[in-house]
């Protein structure tokens, strides 16, 4: 006697796709064809990114950025995916459904898409990450079109460690348009940031880094800065609490009694 495949029944109405697709638990986190060409930089430059990206105008609870993560983007091809170097998204939680750290960004299983994307440029992924590699038939889609027409990502940022050059693309209409440099900077108005080229320590290594910058042209510091700026602070208010002290006693009053 053989056995039936029981029928697929179809609910009405439908399911909705965030319930029958796959999420970031039923899908590859990496891909061992695929390593990519990791180096110090490409670890540290997103590090910055991230310990950085705090948009003033957001609830620091809606603020998610992830460096080197999987980013699933297609529901007809639920295994395509690209590895943004960095990508910073706004109005979504920091953990997944508010639960758990997430494996992967699956897209349609999210609140809301990346809305800005860092690639940094090497040799051998330039013609990827510029658009200029040709399109295959039948494989994924580049990077350039994923972001520009499938997930529509506001702001693509492109940048080289080789030639410290900057490139920023807004999304205006159905395609990006290059972004004008304002001192140096990329202006991202809807969170209230800037992105330019920093020449700093980071990690005990001096050289121009990629940072994020309020609109004022302020530093966001990184949480070493908070404390050596909150050292220097009590530091001044000590000399400053001591200077006082000195002049009550020239004045012939004791500062301890008051």
């Amino acid at each position: 006697m053989t056995s039936r495949t029981p029928p697929i029944t179809q609910t009405d109405p439908p399911r909705p796709p965030w319930e029958t697709l796959p999420t970031m638990y039923d899908l590859p986190s990496d891909n061992p064809e695929d390593p990519g060409l990791p180096d110090d930089f490409h670890f540290l430059q997103p590090l910055l990114l991230f310990l950085t990206f705090l948009p003033p105008n957001w609830n620091p609870e809606q603020v998610y950025s992830a460096p080197d993560l999987n980013l699933y983007y297609d529901l007809e091809h639920p295994l395509w995916y690209k590895r943004p170097d960095w990508f910073g998204a706004v109005g979504t939680s920091k953990l997944y459904r508010g639960e758990d750290l997430r494996l992967s960004y699956v897209t349609w299983q999210e609140q809301a898409n990346p809305f800005v994307v860092v690639e940094l440029l090497s040799p051998g992924t330039e013609g990827e990450d510029l658009g200029g590699t040709p399109q295959e038939e039948n494989r994924p889609p580049r990077k350039w079109e994923v972001y520009e027409r499938i997930l529509r990502i506001p702001y693509y940022i492109v940048f080289s460690r080789y030639t410290n050059e900057l490139q920023g693309f807004h999304l205006v209409g159905a395609q990006y348009a290059p972004m004008e440099l304002e001192e140096g900077e990329l202006h991202l108005p809807e969170l209230e940031l800037k992105l330019g080229i920093w020449q700093g320590e980071f990690q005990g290594i001096e050289r121009l880094w990629l940072r994020w910058f309020t609109e004022a042209g302020d530093l966001i510091p990184i949480p070493e800065e908070k404390v050596q700026q909150a050292q220097q602070e009590a530091a001044e208010a000590n000399r400053k609490a001591e200077r006082l002290a000195e002049c009550l006693r020239e004045l012939g009053i004791d500062p301890d009694r008051l």
